[in-house]
């Protein structure tokens, strides 16, 4: 197959840089014939164009990009001493004020850094953190990103100011020595990060609840899943005349969204747009997103949707296959639609090549609108797989074939009458008629 032509990094003029705000230097430290946190299937100049594509995302000025191999990792600086020096040189040839390091950087080492280049040091997991906390628009989401990023600092008050080696004293000869400025910092923060905790909590309850009502409407959720830049908004919009943003940028929405729409044979299906996934996606914000992310758990189905013109298009596939299964929704858990998207930046021969390399998958351009005919229907053939829906009235001692129906049936409603109970289901037709026969 053969992709869209690609720079070496993407996003990166060396002669303009990105030419956005505050110049920065981004570096990909490799170590031998990867990287300190390659990813398989991955090569250096991909890494390095997803980081320059990263700090394009929160409008970096990105003067000068590059790799560096790393022999050895030293703890106290990540790279040797003599790179040291050569990204000193860089960021004071450029007036940097940021180093960008496309891993993740130590406390000690960041520290270290900062003091040797004089210059603001942020790694991956921070980089993503800037992203996200920029682009939460709900007070939920504004609420995840925080405790994602409270977790992240609580590791990293060693590299603070001189004032938290201060004690502050009591009264009297109660006093004593108190408490040092960092621990009580530190204690700040976890009682904040309870805080945001406990209403992260309220917000999940709150879903769940929204979820059960949902339930009670016989309309099945179709949940967008994929790499970040991958064109899920598009395709979004695509599906359901909707407006959300959809930018040719990483992260360029983060909340989740529903929306209705209409699938041929199933009527009213409600599609939810969640944020996208990364490489190396920071445990803390998987973790923080869990609220959010049960909407994916939930899902009756989920389009994986993948920028098939990308070059690392299979190692990205992968990415968001390791976050899925870390959230419990594994192979075999949820029906998966594999959808190829931007076929408009392949040429017919490659287009061919991805139909004959992925036959289960589906080939579509949501930017314009190629193949979503095909995937409306292969939406309605997953959705039917679960079911008609039926209406069933039982006699209140009938208990064996109501047990039944929970057991083999989606019980969407249940109203218990005075001589009968009227059950709404989603039931498969062998399952219909086994219990027919009961």
């Amino acid at each position: 197959m053969t992709p869209r032509p690609e720079p070496a990094v993407r996003g990166f003029d060396p002669a303009r840089g990105t030419s956005f705000g505050q110049p920065a230097v981004v570096v990909h430290p490799m170590l031998g014939a990867g990287g300190p946190r390659k990813a398989a299937g991955r090569n250096p100049e991909g890494r390095l164009a997803e980081i320059v594509g990263l700090a394009a995302a929160i409008r970096l000025d990105v003067r000068e990009a590059r790799i560096l191999r790393v022999r050895r990792i030293h703890p106290a600086t990540l790279f040797g001493s003599g790179q040291v020096a050569e990204l000193a040189a860089l960021v004071q040839a450029h007036a940097a004020e940021l180093l960008v390091v496309d891993a993740a950087v130590t406390p000690v080492q960041q520290k270290t850094l900062e003091d040797r280049l004089r210059a603001k040091v942020i790694d991956r997991t921070g980089l993503i953190l800037e992203i996200f906390g920029e682009r939460a628009a709900t007070a939920e989401g504004r609420l995840q990103v925080e405790l994602a990023h409270l977790e992240y600092q609580a590791g990293r008050l060693v590299r603070s100011w001189t004032h938290l080696e201060r004690q502050r004293g009591g009264f009297g000869f109660l006093g004593g020595p108190g408490e040092t400025q960092i621990e009580t910092d530190r204690r700040l923060l976890r009682d904040r990060i309870a805080r945001i905790r406990r209403e992260l909590e309220d917000v999940r309850r709150t879903r769940t609840l929204h979820r059960a009502r949902r339930k009670k409407a016989p309309w099945p959720v179709v949940a967008l899943v994929g790499y970040t830049n991958a064109g899920k908004s598009t395709l979004f919009n695509r599906l359901t005349g909707a407006d959300v943003l959809a930018e040719d940028m990483l992260f360029a929405t983060l909340d989740p969204t529903m929306r209705r729409m209409d699938v041929p044979g199933q009527g009213t299906v409600i599609l939810s747009d969640t944020v996208g996934f990364v490489s190396e996606l920071p445990t803390g914000l998987v973790a923080a997103f869990r609220a959010t992310l049960e909407e994916v758990q939930e899902a009756d189905l989920l389009l994986h949707v993948r920028d098939v013109a990308h070059p690392e298009s299979e190692a990205q596939a992968a990415d968001v296959a390791e976050v899925l299964q870390s959230l419990g929704v594994g192979a075999g858990t949820v029906p998966v639609i594999e959808v190829l998207n931007k076929a408009d930046l392949l040429d017919p021969e490659a287009q061919a090549e991805a139909r004959a390399r992925y036959p289960e998958a589906v080939l579509v351009s949501a930017a314009t609108g190629e193949g979503i005919g095909l995937l409306r229907a292969r939406i309605a053939d997953a959705l039917s797989a679960r079911g008609e829906l039926a209406e069933f009235r039982l006699h209140p001692a009938d208990g064996a074939r109501l047990a039944w129906l929970y057991a083999h049936a989606e019980v969407l409603d249940r109203q218990d009458g005075v001589g009968d109970i009227a059950l709404k289901v989603r039931i498969s037709a062998p399952d219909r008629a086994r219990f027919a026969a009961l």
